[in-house]
């Protein structure tokens, strides 16, 4: 840790170099008439003074150039398309892709400078459609739409904010049936999601502070984290799942689901508005069947919000009942051991003789819907092992596992 500090202290902001040969003319008019908007409605107290500055006093205010000297941040924000030589070998782009269930490629855009209007093209592409469910104890179903578009545009402009510019890479929107994949190049700085979002710790190091800092006045970003917290609270009012962040290959992917995964867990959302985020996310693993820590796992069975074995757990009693989710908590439950041992007499007794295949049909549907099929295999052999140890049964024939 205390090495990936200093890595990060020596950072070099790519976006803050001046590009020597870029002037006024570089920039898109429309770009820079839709950045000064935004800059008033982001400070409306000096929107009189903002209508009386010329170009390059806005952009110098707006921490877009240095000086009326055009940097990298300017031409990404408000470059002219023809001016993205002036950024080479970046290659500053964003690509929106549709996939089918099927997985194959249905259509695609590219969108180039300047990114200030790009992204709003790239967000007019997604198809945000309504989305219905069914709430307990009504008869009219819920209608929202299946992203919520704050959560569309942070994540595009996070990417754009937190992009490694230096590895030519393009700016990724994979848009699929149910979910959204965003990618960027470059690690992620923080090192944890939920550093930023539980913890609400601001981030001490940006890769591209400048840009950063002018996407800010520009009203593209939330600082301190607390637009992705409010991504991850969007998605707790749906009760869809939670983000995913992978962090693999040197790049942040980000997939926000637009649907609702397990019924239980939205039931679970719904009728518990004490959970803390934290728990949320925590209770959104065991959903996705992501492993947990052994402090979360502490945690939650401390609360009674999670039981069953290790990796199998499933929502606990208490709260079960309180979301009436009380047929799925029997069905994970495993019934006392002497109950199985019971029912396989009781069918002997019976029947006078059964075979191997007879008993699993008869033990097969009773035990926890969590266990894999080798699982309840072995769990049957068991049984019958014991049963057999203790004469009760006699084994006249070889089974077959």
């Amino acid at each position: 840790k205390i090495e990936r500090i200093r890595g990060q202290t020596t950072i070099e902001d790519w976006s803050i170099g001046i590009v020597k040969d870029a002037s006024l003319n570089d920039l898109d008019e429309e770009a820079i008439s839709v950045a000064r908007k935004n800059f008033k409605s982001k400070f409306p107290d000096k929107a009189d003074e903002v209508d009386a500055w010329d170009t390059i006093t806005f952009l110098n205010k707006a921490k877009l150039t240095i000086k009326g000297k055009i940097t990298r941040a300017a031409l990404i924000l408000l470059g002219k398309d023809e001016s993205e030589y002036f950024l080479n070998p970046a290659e500053v782009k964003i690509r929106w892709k549709l996939i089918d269930a099927k997985n194959n490629d249905v259509d695609h855009e590219i969108y180039g400078l300047p990114l200030l209007l790009s992204v709003e093209k790239a967000f007019a592409k997604i198809r945000n459609i309504k989305y219905r469910y069914m709430k307990e104890g009504t008869i009219f179903p819920e209608e929202v739409s299946k992203y919520e578009p704050f959560s569309i545009r942070e994540a595009i402009n996070n990417c754009i904010a937190h992009q490694d510019y230096t590895k030519g890479a393009r700016i990724n929107i994979i848009e699929m049936e149910d979910q959204l994949i965003f990618t960027n190049y470059g690690s992620f700085i923080p090192g944890s999601v939920e550093k930023v979002v539980i913890d609400d710790a601001p981030e001490e190091f940006y890769r591209n502070k400048f840009l950063a800092t002018a996407m800010f006045n520009l009203k593209m970003v939330e600082t301190a984290g607390g637009g992705i917290k409010k991504i991850f609270n969007f998605q707790r009012v749906r009760l869809f799942p939670m983000p995913d962040y992978d962090f693999s290959g040197n790049k942040v992917k980000v997939t926000i689901q637009g649907k609702i995964l397990d019924m239980d867990y939205a039931r679970l959302l719904a009728n518990n508005n004490d959970l803390s985020l934290d728990q949320i996310i925590m209770l959104d693993k065991v959903q996705k069947k992501i492993p947990l820590k052994p402090e979360e796992e502490k945690h939650l069975k401390s609360k009674k919000l999670i039981e069953g074995r290790k990796p199998n757990f499933y929502i606990g009693i208490k709260v079960a009942q309180k979301t009436g989710d009380k047929a799925t908590y029997t069905k994970n439950k495993a019934f006392d051991k002497q109950y199985y041992l019971d029912l396989i007499t009781k069918a002997l007794n019976h029947h006078n003789t059964m075979k191997r295949g007879d008993i699993d049909q008869l033990l097969w549907t009773k035990l926890p819907d969590w266990m894999r099929d080798s699982q309840k295999k072995s769990k049957v052999g068991n049984l019958i092992t014991e049963l057999r140890a203790k004469n009760v049964i006699i084994n006249i024939g070889k089974f077959k596992n």
